[in-house]
């Protein structure tokens, strides 16, 4: 006669609470079935490799799925250690009891076999989440051992008596209600086991047993051409192998099947430390071409080769996210529903760990494979600012392999631009004495080496040509992240600022040959009389570049404090708006037009049209400031033409 009874739980209320509130996704239960599957089968190979058991002969451990939508069932097979009557007792009517972490106190240090993934207890019981009633049919390795079957319809009522399982393991039935029938279609398991389960260590094959789909399987029937049965997973994951045994092609593969992304990525990260945690993986660096792609980005965490969650912010750093990759942590403090994180100090260690082993390997490659790492630079930039901005010890460690590119298309590192234009930021660090710790703030300013940079290489061609023809050079940063990357660069190295390349007009880009006092206001004069002198300094210089009328410029700290409002959405940067400077080359003709013509209006609409041109390549025009710049060329050309 069966044994009835009551589930020994803490609270009546605790099955509801399971079923409904314990898991974010119904679909878990499917994970939660199957690693306890997997689980029973790893804690049998571990009393094999202990010497307590003998597989026989032909032995081959797999889970089995089958899927039932006639009968309305779902069931769970394994050929694992099974169970006896006194054990689903223990483990299945006492639902907060571990039977799992029992087995490994055991058996702790008597062998290295793979790691126990899941846990009878709570959660089996997500099986509740879509069945009415769930069976146990459950035969245990131990010789002489009896079938026992085990139901409960979920409510707190259980029955235990003699099963009828021939076979070593355990089948657990799950006769789905009305309202999750959707769990009883092949398909839906399938994708379901792909989303958690493809990289579960045993084998799974999934089946649908119903009458109709054996007629379906009798119709196709080929005797000489028999498919052979596929498992749904890889018991063999790239992340669980050394590094040195996988080859490229491997790793390509591998990111492909796992991201459908048939771009190949620039390189990947092998992780594998068992010290003083257990974490293997492969992080791999996407083709990034939109900001959309960076969206699209996940690093996906495992936990013994079960699925847990796309990007868990607490392991993995903050600028990684936009990398792809697995990460497979046995040692994350995972709650009952693996679903997120306990607080634990091994949390903040895994994220420190993965950050310097991308600092490592950047670091290597551009001591080793320069020509690669220079390759891939303008695609990985970003996120490596992002990362030194984010964490100090990134930008320790990152500080030497940082590159930027000159207006010659050369990549060089802050230490080399320095070297090559002898500036101080290449020198070696010496120790600073008493007196040079004494000096006012603004005389360490001027002793700070300027590096220009270029934001812009279209708008600001104009200023690159004079630039290159006075014999001096800049670095390109056209990225967001780089005004703020500079920021940091400055506070950290104290020796240097940077400087935009139409910040001002430094002293090699100029001519010898002075402007007289006299000629210098009446060119200005004229060109603020034109322009109206709405906000507008017009200053006059001879350059060295003949052909460059005039140019703007605006100070860096001016406009990175309108940068700065701008990000904080204060669309009125007016509020903090230095008055535009307009550098008039006095040695260009149109100059000396503006000067003696400025009260006509052929002067009025060279000296405006100067001015915008001078504008297209600093900022831009605005949409009507445009339409307007059109009618006034058309005019100049008209004068031209004499019409």
């Amino acid at each position: 006669m069966a044994k009835t009874g009551k589930l020994s739980i803490n609270s009546e209320n605790m099955l509801p609470i399971i079923k409904k509130w314990l898991y974010s996704d119904r679909d878990i239960f499917v994970r939660e079935q199957v690693a306890n599957a997997c689980d029973a089968i790893t804690k049998l190979k571990k009393l094999e490799g202990a010497g307590e058991f003998t597989a026989p002969e032909g032995n081959e451990y797999e889970v089995r799925v089958e899927v039932d939508p006639e009968e309305k069932t779902l069931s769970f097979i394994d050929n694992g250690i099974g169970m006896t009557a006194e054990e689903v007792e223990k483990y299945i009517t006492q639902i907060a009891f571990s039977g799992a972490s029992e087995f490994l106190k055991k058996y702790e240090g008597k062998t290295d076999a793979d790691q126990i993934i899941g846990h009878f207890g709570l959660g089996f019981y997500s099986a509740f989440m879509v069945a009415d009633e769930v069976h146990i049919d459950t035969l245990s390795y131990l010789e002489g051992a009896e079938a026992v079957h085990w139901e409960s319809d979920g409510v707190s009522d259980y029955a235990i008596g003699a099963g009828e399982r021939k076979e070593r393991g355990t089948k657990i039935t799950l006769f789905i209600n009305d309202d999750c029938l959707e769990f009883c279609n092949e398909y839906k398991i399938r994708e379901i086991l792909g989303k958690y389960c493809s990289f579960m260590p045993t084998p799974i094959f999934v089946k649908d047993v119903s009458r109709a789909a054996d007629k379906r399987r009798e119709e196709d029937f080929v005797p000489e051409e028999r498919r052979a049965e596929s498992p749904v997973n890889d018991t063999e994951p790239l992340w669980t192998k050394r590094a040195s045994e996988c080859t490229d092609e491997d790793y390509k593969a591998f990111y492909r099947k796992v991201f459908n992304d048939y771009r190949e990525p620039l390189f990947w990260i092998h992780l594998n430390t068992e010290f003083p945690f257990s974490l293997r993986g492969i992080l791999y660096f996407p083709q990034i071409n939109t900001e959309y792609d960076a969206l699209e980005a996940q690093i996906k965490l495992y936990n013994n080769q079960v699925f847990i969650a796309d990007n868990i912010k607490e392991v993995i750093p903050e600028f990684l996210m936009t990398l792809k990759g697995v990460i497979d942590c046995p040692d994350l403090p995972l709650n009952v529903s693996r679903s997120a994180l306990q607080n634990d100090g091994t949390v903040k260690k895994i994220c420190e760990y993965i950050s310097k082993k991308v600092a490592d390997k950047l670091g290597g490659m551009c001591k080793t494979d320069r020509e690669n790492y220079e390759k891939n630079w303008d695609a990985i930039s970003p996120f490596i600012k992002y990362g030194c901005i984010r964490d100090e010890k990134f930008a320790d460690k990152m500080g030497g392999s940082i590159l930027f590119k000159n207006l010659d298309g050369k990549y060089l590192t802050l230490k080399e631009y320095a070297d090559e234009h002898g500036l101080k930021a290449g020198a070696e660090e010496k120790p600073e004495d008493a007196s040079e710790n004494e000096k006012p703030e603004a005389e360490k300013e001027e002793e700070k080496d300027v590096i220009y940079y270029v934001t812009d290489p279209v708008k600001q061609a104009q200023y690159i040509s004079m630039f290159k023809s006075g014999g001096r050079d800049a670095v390109i940063l056209k990225d967001k992240i780089d005004q703020p990357f500079i920021g940091q660069l400055e506070q950290r190295n104290e020796k240097i600022k940077f400087a935009r390349i139409d910040s001002e007009l430094s002293e090699e880009l100029l001519s010898e040959e002075k402007v007289g006092e006299d000629e210098e206001k009446a060119i200005s004069e004229a060109f603020t009389k034109a322009l109206g002198g709405d906000g507008v300094e017009v200053k006059a210089s001879n350059m060295k570049d003949s052909d460059v009328a005039a140019v703007i410029t605006l100070s860096e700290e001016e406009r990175r404090m309108q940068d700065m409002m701008k990000m904080y959405g204060m669309s009125d940067t007016s509020l903090y708006k230095g008055k535009t400077t307009l550098v008039v080359n006095a040695a260009h003709p149109l100059a000396a037009f503006v000067r003696d013509n400025g009260d006509s209006e052929a002067g009025r609409l060279v000296a405006k049209q100067v001015f915008d041109m001078a504008r297209l390549t600093h900022e831009g025009l605005s949409q009507e400031e445009m339409t307007e710049f059109i009618k006034r060329s058309n005019k100049v050309l008209e004068m031209i033409a004499g019409k």
